[in-house]
Formats: structure tokens, sequence, C-alpha cells
């Protein structure tokens, strides 16, 4: 894993990045000496000169940025098929190269730039095939997935177990489980090493990569603490079940989670440069977005005039920053009498109180841009966690641990949990998540703003996500 910024990304994902934007490159340069090989036409005289190399850097940078913004190096928990994975890059490839022959041509390449961008995009895909089959092969064949010990036998370890096995970045090859002085005990067929053998002598033994301590109550001696040390002594990483599921998943469970670890941990910085940088980024970026979203927002104005009767704008009291009240603004995209009852509801997929335009509006997300509104007033910010209404609230305040800690940063237009969690309607999904929503308070950065909002779009342009 590469730390950026507290936030945890996974090596193969930064490699596969990097990789995949050296092809872009070395595309525009080998495309510019095949011309030249098959005298097609003559790009340049000498191949690379300034001509050729800058255009293939902005190119790579182009193509790297839309690899990101389709999804292409997105987590296992929001991970596409291969079908899928392939129309995304196929799709990214043709907006690229488009993007690429109107820049070429606008600098003069004039009947050059057709030719040079069509064989640079063979060569991309080519690249692209061959990045992802050397990578697969490396992690199967040479590298291997890491592997990892499990310190219990107990629910938990069961829990952490089965998200190991998922396929995908943070996949790991599961040697085994040492007691903890559980009573529960993992599945028969498990391999459960004996108490008699010391914790680093396991570890030697079987190459173990990294220690996972899934115990809940580390408490009373039944942990073996000194033996866990001789691990980390050793160069062995051990984690606990906080630290495993925030490096590996992006999230922090409430199950095992305590008020010492939110203390003593790292993160949670809300200083004033902070505060400063993330409030001068919502109001240039809301600035803009509304500049360039205000055709589509009368658009969308119009159209819900015409297709039901009620207001265009849908205000809605919301709890923000440190659980102060405020009007939350969305395009209305239920029927006025939605909640005439006066009860509040959770929103739900295929909800019959949704209208015809507002179907549409939810499934963009262009029911949230007014909340760009919100964003310059000050009361939002483009990242963070969504905002609830105040009977929500109160009501999960009761049911979820330190619930009230996601009002310590203002709420988002869009936040880690919405690119990181699918649609949910329920307390469980609240639950998960604020799992999600505690990763981002604890760790947020202008870093990880910047990577929510490039997911969003993926999000967006493919349905994704949750509300």
């Amino acid at each position: 894993m590469l730390k950026v910024f507290q936030h945890h990304i996974p090596l193969s994902a930064v490699a596969e990045w990097l990789a995949d934007g050296l092809f872009c490159f070395l595309a525009v340069i080998l495309a510019a000496q095949g011309l030249q090989a098959t005298h097609m036409d003559s790009v340049v005289a000498v191949v690379p000169t300034s001509q050729v190399v800058i255009p293939a850097v902005g190119f790579a940078a182009l193509m790297s940025l839309l690899f990101s913004v389709f999804g292409m190096y997105r987590s296992s928990a929001v991970s596409v098929g291969v079908p899928a994975l392939i129309g995304r890059a196929f799709l990214a490839v043709l907006v690229g190269s488009a993007i690429a022959y109107f820049a070429l041509d606008a600098e003069g390449f004039g009947g050059r730039a057709w030719a040079l961008v069509f064989q640079a995009m063979l060569f991309m895909l080519l690249g692209l095939v061959v990045v992802r089959l050397v990578f697969r092969f490396v992690r199967r064949a040479v590298v291997g997935a890491p592997k990892v010990l499990i310190v219990g036998v107990g629910a938990e370890a069961i829990s952490v177990a089965a998200d190991l096995a998922v396929p995908g970045r943070a996949q790991r090859r599961l040697m085994g489980y040492y007691p903890a002085g559980n009573e529960e005990t993992v599945p028969a067929d498990a391999r459960v090493f004996p108490r008699h053998m010391s914790l680093a002598e396991v570890v030697r033994t079987h190459a173990i990569d990294e220690v996972i301590v899934a115990v809940r109550e580390q408490r009373g001696g039944g942990v073996p603490m000194d033996e866990l040390l001789a691990c980390r002594l050793q160069g062995t990483p051990v984690l606990d079940l906080a630290g495993f599921y925030e490096r590996t998943k992006g999230q922090v469970p409430t199950e095992s989670l305590k008020a010492s670890w939110l203390v003593y941990g790292h993160g949670f910085v809300q200083g004033p440069v902070r505060t400063a940088a993330k409030r001068a980024f919502d109001v240039v970026c809301s600035s803009l977005l509304l500049a360039l979203a205000s055709p589509l927002m009368l658009l969308t104005a119009v159209l819900i005039k015409l297709d039901s009767h009620g207001p265009v704008i849908y205000r809605q009291e919301r709890v923000g920053l440190r659980g102060r009240p405020f009007m939350c603004l969305k395009f209305r995209s239920m029927c006025t009498d939605a909640e005439k009852d006066g009860v509040a509801r959770w929103a739900s997929k295929n909800d019959a109180r949704v209208t015809r335009v507002g179907a549409f509006i939810r499934k963009c997300r262009i029911d949230e841009l007014p909340q760009l509104i919100s964003v310059l007033k000050g009361e939002m910010s483009l990242v963070g966690p969504r905002p609830e209404r105040p009977s929500f609230v109160a009501q999960l305040r009761e049911q979820i641990p330190f619930y009230d800690i996601r009002h310590s940063v203002k709420p988002g237009v869009t936040g880690w949990a919405q690119v990181r969690y699918s649609y949910g309607a329920s307390i469980e999904d609240a639950r998960r998540k604020h799992e999600y929503d505690l990763y981002y308070v604890k760790n947020n950065s202008l870093f990880l703003d910047l990577l929510v909002l490039i997911e969003t779009v993926s999000v967006v342009l493919f349905r994704e996500g949750a509300q």
C-alpha cells in the first residue's frame, strides 16, 4: 500500500496507472515512427523531437485522467467485470483520441493529425491489454497474494477471513488462525496453529507477510502482546481490526471501534490551513460547475414544471456542521404529497413517489446540482458526508456508535461513502455508510477530495454507487 496524505492506495493500482500513462506516451511516439517508416506522411524529421514529445506528454496526461474518471482503477468493493472494464477502456480511448485530434489539428498538424491519432489509438489499446496481462501474471505467478495470519478464532476472525477472500486488490492468502483465548471456533476444516508454537515462529516458518488481530476485546491476556511485538520487530506488519479495514477497505468498522483509538490515533486534521484550502477549493470548483451546468439546470427546471405540479426546487432541513440545521436544496424529484402525513421516510429504489422526470434526474444525479449554491454559501462542501434529516439523525445517533463524528466536517454534495457503497435505504445501510464517512473524516485531505470527485464522475456516468 502507498500512503498519500493518510490515504492508502494499492501499489498495483498506482503501477497500472503509471504503466498506462507510459504506454500512452509511447503510443504517440510509435505512431509517428510508423508513419515515417511507411512513408504515409512526414510528421517530423527526427523522432522524437519536441514537436511529437510535447503532444505525447499531454496525451498521456489526458488519458491517465480519463482512465481514472472512467473508473478503471477503482477498488474491489466497486470494481466491474472484465467486459465492462473493456468497454470503459474503449470509451476512454475514443474520447481521448477525439480530444487529441482536435488539439493537434488546432496546432497545425493538418491531415497528419488523423493518421497520427488513429495509429496511436491502436498502439494504446494494445498497450492496455499488455499491461493488464503482465500485471495479472506478476500477481499470480511471481508475487502471489500476500500471506496473512489471523490472530483469533471467533466471529471477527471469520468475518475478516471472508473479506480477505473477496477477489480484488485487497485479496490475501489466508495461511491459518492463531488462537487468542476465544471460546468460539472457526470452521472445522480451518487451519489453526497450536498455542505451544510461538507466534513469531509461525510467522517465520510460513513466511507470513501480515498479521491481523481479529479480537474485539484484547484485554485479559488472551492476545499474546509480547509475541506480536516480536513479529513487529522482525519486520512483519501487525494490524488490529480497525487498522485492517481502514488500510485495505477504506472504512472504519464501528463494531470494534473504541474511543481511545479515535483519540490517540492519527488523522482528524481540521486545522486553519486545511479549512482555508478546502473553502477556497469549494468556492472555485462550485462556481465553475455552476457556470458550466447552468444550461442543464435551466432545462431541468422547465421539464420539472411541465411534468408535475409543484415547485422546481425542493427545500428540506438537514443537519450540517456541528449539528446545526440548514436548508438543503435539490431539484424536486418526487410528487408534492410524498410525505403528506408528515412522517419522514427513507428513499428507496423504484420509489413510487418519484416522478418521471425525477427518476431520470436522480439516476444522473442532476437533482443534486442546486446544492452547489449551498456550497457557495458555506453551508456545504463539495466533498463530505451526505447530510441527513434531523429525525433520521436522532434515530441513527441512538443505534450507530460515534455517529456525531460525521458532523465535525461540513456535509458534502458527494462523499467517500457515495463512491464506495452501493444504494441503501435502511439502518444497516446507514451504518455501513457511516463507516466510510468515519474514514473520510479521519483521513480527509485535498488529495482525497480530488479522488472522490474523480470517482464521482464514474458513479454518474455508469450509474454506480448510492443516492
